[in-house]
């Protein structure tokens, strides 16, 4: 069931990336960002006060709370690569860099996550894995490749330090702090870098009423993240996700613009692959073992 909502979760986040995609072109980068922030907090409120939860009654490690802040700077690492490379490339090297930190969280349980050994066999997978990563690049900028691969790295930090506030508090508390810190953060940096777009220069509503659900969709993809990443691997969560962005936004992509892009389907059907090796080596690992202990 885990794996099926870390599958729903990369299919929100795709259809949450083209609205915020929309209100990005019609803001501004860093006035969009606030904007997302400010109707995820409302809606995360609206939620709170139906369940009559105090998010303010006790007071937990300040380190817990910092998922809304990496939050914000995965959305400015990933502007500032916006335009080097591709965004296939962006996804793809963000991909890399959750793998990498989730097989390290999962080997050594960084942060009290649980541990999930790394056995040999799985190289096979790796190597499939690896190869739909590479076919998704198809430029070259060293900054924007660092950039890009650090998003993967601060993406599992956010959401497993979201996911351990929730565990001390609960799945909506922690979906409130995300959003709150976020937007406390976002705000200056909107007045700071962003006085000459277009939210500053001519704020006008779009028609196109569906673009500010963007922050709407978030909450759930949070919370639905908050759910799975104590349940899963660190390292298959990033790829269910990754593999439910990459069909669905194939599928966004066809239907918005009128563009099919190869380059991805081969890349997501290789990550697929891969994936379902690994997982097919650890179902017999794990039929192995209660072999053995009913023997």
């Amino acid at each position: 069931m885990y794996y099926l909502l870390s599958l729903l979760t990369g299919i929100l986040i795709s259809i949450m990336t083209a609205f915020n995609g929309g209100l990005t072109e019609l803001y501004g980068v860093y006035s969009a960002t606030v904007i997302v922030h400010i109707a995820g907090l409302l809606l995360v409120s609206v939620l709170i006060l139906k369940k009559h939860e105090h998010p303010f009654s006790k007071r937990h490690a300040w380190f817990l709370y910092l998922g809304g802040a990496m939050g914000v700077m995965t959305t400015a690492f990933t502007n500032l690569a916006f335009g080097r490379i591709s965004v296939s490339a962006i996804m793809a090297l963000g991909l890399f860099g959750q793998s990498i930190t989730g097989l390290i969280i999962d080997t050594y349980g960084f942060m009290n996550m649980p541990k999930h050994s790394f056995q040999k066999s799985k190289i096979i997978g790796l190597l499939l894995i690896f190869c739909g990563i590479i076919s998704m690049i198809n430029n070259f900028d060293v900054l924007a490749v660092v950039l890009s691969f650090l998003t993967g790295i601060n993406i599992v930090i956010s959401r497993t330090l979201n996911a351990k506030l929730a565990e001390n508090t609960s799945v909506l508390n922690s979906t409130f702090f995300n959003y709150l810190i976020g937007l406390i953060i976002a705000v200056p940096i909107c007045f700071l870098l962003g006085k000459n777009e277009a939210a500053f220069v001519n704020f006008t509503v779009s028609p196109k009423l569906y673009i500010y659900l963007g922050g709407i969709l978030g909450v759930y993809v949070v919370l639905l993240s908050n759910l799975t990443v104590t349940k899963i691997s660190a390292f298959y969560l990033s790829l269910f996700l990754f593999t439910g962005q990459v069909f669905s936004g194939i599928v966004i992509d066809i239907f918005l613009s009128q563009v099919f892009s190869l380059r991805n389907l081969i890349g997501g059907i290789f990550v697929a692959i891969g994936l379902c090796v690994n997982l097919l080596l650890d179902r017999r690992q794990s039929d192995e073992i209660i072999n053995k202990t009913t023997n």
